[in-house]
């Protein structure tokens, strides 16, 4: 980028300037990886989609069309599993950016030992979702688990219920991990944003006698607002395709409660050899999920103009 604005075009060492055709052949090697391991798979899996592909050796494969989704809509475990992943992807990306902002908000301050509690807050992010699923499994097992033992010592009811395999408390058990789980990515994005706000605005606001509250509003999340689009909108995403976590840590169960759209498609294909079916939920995923980007770059382009 020049003084005036003007992009420069790409040049060799030698500081001769590229053509289209050189440049385009040099990004090749970067482009062959992306299509091989993304782009041919993400067509392939469209493709499956309107077949009638299934697990076993010889079987073949014919083009049925939209038969696969006709089936999709009237089948009522995936309308099931549609609205619970909802429920998972809503209270998961509310819940851990209500947390997230005042934990970003505490770990912006000149506190003691800010490092440490830093540090701490990543702990979620560096685990696998296998790992955390095996430990907060073991938090919630009915016999001897941390989370009844302090209810039972705490005389407070609650301390014999089976978390994971109760109907009722299934899902808000599944939640509350999804939640802690996923928060420090929440964490580093807001606080990076609240880092990045001049202390000049706050002053300012001080000495016309804003307090804290009205400076939050007034100030933080104004200045917040790219962030927080940005980030919860790839949370929702992210939570939406959730698979690991929650199959460690219920299969699904009890009985479909908390049987996320993800994990659907995994038995469809996996347990019942139903590939093109599988294929066809995931389609059906992707259009949601380009759903939820188109409806946040309008946004964002509105806020540009």
């Amino acid at each position: 980028m020049t003084a005036f604005g003007l992009r420069r075009a790409p040049r060799n060492r030698a500081g001769v300037a590229l053509t289209g055709r050189e440049a385009f052949v040099l990004l090749i090697p970067a482009m062959i990886p992306i299509v091989v391991l993304s782009v041919a798979p993400l067509a392939r899996g469209i493709y499956l989609g309107f077949t009638d592909s299934r697990a076993g050796f010889d079987v073949k494969t014919h083009f049925i069309g939209l038969d696969n989704f006709h089936r999709l809509i009237h089948d009522d475990l995936f309308v099931n599993s549609f609205k619970i992943g909802l429920i998972w992807a809503g209270s998961v990306t509310f819940v851990q950016f209500c947390l997230a902002l005042g934990l970003a908000l505490l770990l912006s301050q000149p506190l003691r030992f800010r490092w440490l509690a830093r540090s701490l807050a990543l702990v979620p992010w560096a685990m696998p979702p296998v790992v955390v699923g095996i430990m907060w499994k073991l938090v919630f097992q009915p016999q001897a688990g941390v989370l009844n033992e302090l209810l039972y010592r705490g005389h407070l009811p609650g301390s014999n219920i089976d978390w994971l395999s109760d109907f009722t408390w299934a899902l808000p058990a599944v939640i509350v991990v999804g939640v802690w789980a996923g928060m420090p990515q929440t964490t580093v994005a807001l606080l990076a944003g609240v880092q990045s706000i001049s202390d000049d605005l706050h002053e300012a606001a001080a000495v016309d006698g804003a307090g804290a509250l009205r400076r939050f509003w007034t100030i933080t999340l104004p200045q917040l607002r790219p962030v927080i689009l940005a980030i919860t909108t790839l949370d929702l995403i992210w939570n939406f395709n959730s698979f690991g976590l929650v199959y460690v840590l219920t299969l699904g169960g009890p009985g479909h409660a908390t049987e996320l759209p993800m994990l659907f498609a995994y038995n469809e294909a996996f347990k019942y050899g139903e590939f093109g079916y599988a294929a066809a939920l995931g389609d059906a995923m992707v259009i949601v999920i380009a759903c939820i980007l188109v409806f946040t770059i309008r946004g964002r382009l509105k806020e540009a103009t």
